[in-house]
């Protein structure tokens, strides 16, 4: 897997994927991330890559040439036209989904943007899809397109220890993840659930499938309707009803 970042920070943005986890994935050659300086695909001495807006109005917009050679520049690298992400908060929210569709590409190039934004043109004529990390906006691309990096780069085979790193996680299958604890035993008075220093796997599994249902239903009711609207396997039904029993003024733990 490969990720190009097109941005006016490569040196921040770069360091911080080369640390702990993706860092080693790198080294291990499982991925690859580069970082490259729009500023360098300029035709001018100032190395200019914004100018006022057609129209009026307030701030800069990112100009459409410097974006398009520094685009056309890692795709004529690669031989071929690349997938290409604009990060914005007028993009479709991304999700765990998307991080496990972008990773079947191969290959990603992400924009970040800057400024009021970028020229519509280049948005036309080279992106294939804009992502936003959530209703809000920040400064520039530059910390969205980090995160979908992160959240794609973990999917791929050898980037952690085994799948379960990441099957068992929040989102995975529309749930929320389940409590977890580590030593000591008791804390502040408050104690690891007995259940998980049983050392039963089976039991233990189920008391963590059922705390994950708890858990997406009590504080993600837009998931849990999500996942209830399913079908459920046997196995989840089971569970289902024993969660009920266990708290019958729980509405809405039934799929």
């Amino acid at each position: 897997m490969k990720i190009d970042i097109m941005t006016l920070f490569p040196d921040t943005v770069g360091d911080m994927l080369c640390e702990s986890i993706l860092g080693r994935a790198q080294e291990r050659g499982c991925i690859r991330i580069e970082c490259h300086q729009i500023r360098d695909y300029t035709q001018n001495k100032q190395k200019q890559v914004d100018d006022y807006p057609y129209g009026g109005g307030y701030g800069m917009v990112m100009q459409a040439d410097p974006l398009y050679q520094c685009w056309k520049h890692i795709c004529d690298e690669a031989g071929t036209r690349i997938h290409t992400v604009y990060m914005t908060p007028a993009g479709h929210v991304f999700r765990q989904a998307d991080a496990r569709r972008l990773k079947e590409y191969g290959r990603l190039i992400l924009v970040c943007g800057h400024y009021e934004g970028v020229d519509e043109r280049f948005l036309e004529e080279c992106v294939d899809e804009e992502l936003s990390i959530g209703d809000f906006v920040v400064t520039g691309g530059e910390i969205p397109a980090m995160a979908v990096a992160d959240a794609v780069c973990r999917l791929v085979p050898g980037v952690l220890s085994s799948e379960a790193c990441f099957t068992e996680e929040s989102h995975w299958d529309g749930l929320l993840e389940y409590p977890q604890y580590s030593r000591p035993e008791e804390w502040h008075g408050r104690h690891v659930p007995e259940i998980l220093l049983s050392g039963h796997h089976v039991n233990i599994a189920k008391w963590r499938r059922k705390m994950a249902f708890s858990r997406t239903r009590t504080r993600r009711p837009d998931l849990w309707a999500a996942f209830a609207s399913r079908q459920p396997s046997k196995e989840d039904a089971k569970l289902l009803n024993e969660l009920q029993q266990e708290h019958p003024d729980a509405n809405g733990l039934k799929p």
